[in-house]
């Protein structure tokens, strides 16, 4: 899902010297319209046909690409699970523990593309302390009338990727995990079949701190999901 750390994620992949992730491939209308384009566009991936800025095709171990659920994934799941499986494509899920979280960097980066904090450009990822403080400084406002529904959508979708792909090859994780242990990039690489190397990335954690901090409604979020099974999601935010 968008803003679940997907990007700082693949940029730690790419590090790796055996490894090709090229990027948001399906973000474009016109590769995912039907199951017969989003084979061919599959096909170019796992050919090693595909050109970007991320391909290392002469030397990798493992190639894949990042796929958002709302990206046509989840409407062809059935002919997208087959393909996977004929074609021994493993699948790693990646999702946030916390979507109160996701929340904010979705409103941020949302609000942020309309004013551009930064001397005007609008940056999705930042690379230096300066630039995540001076974003950070937006607080957003939740929607309290909304938020159950949507956290329990949130649920809900990840549960129906689970269980649409449960009998491909997958590993499931979580972002604020790889955050604190990072021996969760051990398992990555040897889920893959790579060779274990100390995988680094240039971007900066924009939202840091207690969420008292960083939304502006805090008190009625708090009220809101007091009493809820969402309620974790304030009482136990991750440090």
């Amino acid at each position: 899902m968008q803003r679940s750390g997907s990007g700082w994620f693949e940029t730690l992949l790419n590090s790796h010297m055996n490894l090709s992730s090229n990027g948001e491939i399906f973000g474009a209308q016109n590769r995912r319209s039907n199951g017969s384009v989003i084979y061919k566009t599959l096909d170019r991936v796992y050919n090693l046909d595909w050109m970007s800025s991320a391909s290392k095709n002469e030397c990798s171990a493992a190639v894949g690409f990042k796929w958002m659920l709302n990206q046509g994934l989840m409407e062809h799941h059935e002919v997208i699970a087959e393909y996977f499986k004929r074609r021994g494509v493993s699948i790693i899920f990646l999702f946030r523990r916390n979507p109160v979280r996701r929340m904010i960097s979705l409103l941020a980066n949302k609000y942020d593309k309309e004013v551009k904090l930064l001397n005007g450009t609008h940056k999705s990822h930042v690379h230096t302390p300066h630039e995540a403080q001076v974003l950070a400084t937006y607080k957003p406002a939740l929607n309290v009338t909304t938020l159950i529904s949507n956290l329990r959508s949130t649920e809900q979708k990840v549960a129906k990727a689970l269980e649409c792909f449960k009998s491909t090859r997958h590993i499931v994780l979580y972002y604020e995990d790889i955050l604190t242990n990072r021996t969760k990039l051990v398992d990555v690489q040897e889920f893959l079949k790579l060779p274990r190397r100390n995988l680094t990335s240039l971007q900066i954690k924009i939202h840091s701190g207690p969420l008292r901090t960083q939304i502006d409604n805090f008190d009625d979020v708090e009220k809101t999901l007091k009493g809820t099974p969402y309620e974790k999601y304030i009482s136990t935010d991750y440090k």
